[in-house]
């Protein structure tokens, strides 16, 4: 019961701050949306800054888990890398870009879970260079030819997709231009023969 009410009030606090923001929220907003008293808010958070951390380690918990689905689908490996990355910033950026108030909900974002974004990102991190990996085993891929490791290609590819987004609001460009950048790291990582000699 306990877990059904965080869940609840998590729910709630995003609708809110994606409503009026981070600054302008306040405990007696995500109250009153949860449907309980400021006091029973209190007893689960202690702090706005509490609440806020517990709904972006859910949120980036929910992310990685759409990775894990997409990696584990079929295809070649950069299309599942490609399906992880779009569902795991699709999935974060989702309810917040659709906000007035997403770049203040942003900038919190990184001020108050700044380790949280951190701790996922490597995660997200491990887990492409993992399927990588994997890749390389099966002879799907290579990395001698452009001496990089499995590591530094997931590195790699999240770096663009982070300054990708930042350049275009435009989703379908950016979906475009990220999709360039996989073909060029999948011709340099091709075995020889082509992917999937």
């Amino acid at each position: 019961m306990v877990d059904d009410r965080v869940g609840r009030i998590l729910d709630a606090a995003l609708t809110v701050f994606s409503q009026y923001g981070y600054g302008k929220t306040t405990m007696q907003d995500i109250a009153r949306a949860a449907g309980m008293s400021r006091a029973a808010l209190y007893l689960h958070f202690s702090t706005k800054e509490d609440l806020f951390r517990a709904g972006s380690r859910r949120a980036h918990s929910r992310a990685l888990a759409q990775v894990d689905t997409s990696l584990a689908g079929r295809g070649d490996v950069l299309s599942r890398v490609d399906a992880a990355t779009a569902a795991y910033f699709g999935g974060l950026m989702a309810q917040i870009s659709s906000s007035s108030h997403g770049g203040e909900l942003l900038d919190a974002g990184l001020t108050i879970t700044g380790d949280i974004v951190s701790e996922a990102n490597a995660a997200l991190a491990a887990r492409l260079a993992s399927a990588l990996d994997a890749a390389a085993v099966a002879g799907e891929v290579q990395f001698s030819a452009v001496g990089a490791t499995a590591g530094d290609i997931a590195r790699l590819l999240l770096a663009v997709t982070e300054g990708l987004k930042e350049t275009s609001a435009d989703p379908v460009l950016w979906r475009e231009r990220r999709a360039l950048f996989l073909r060029l790291v999948g011709a340099a990582i091709a075995p020889p023969g082509g992917i999937g000699s």
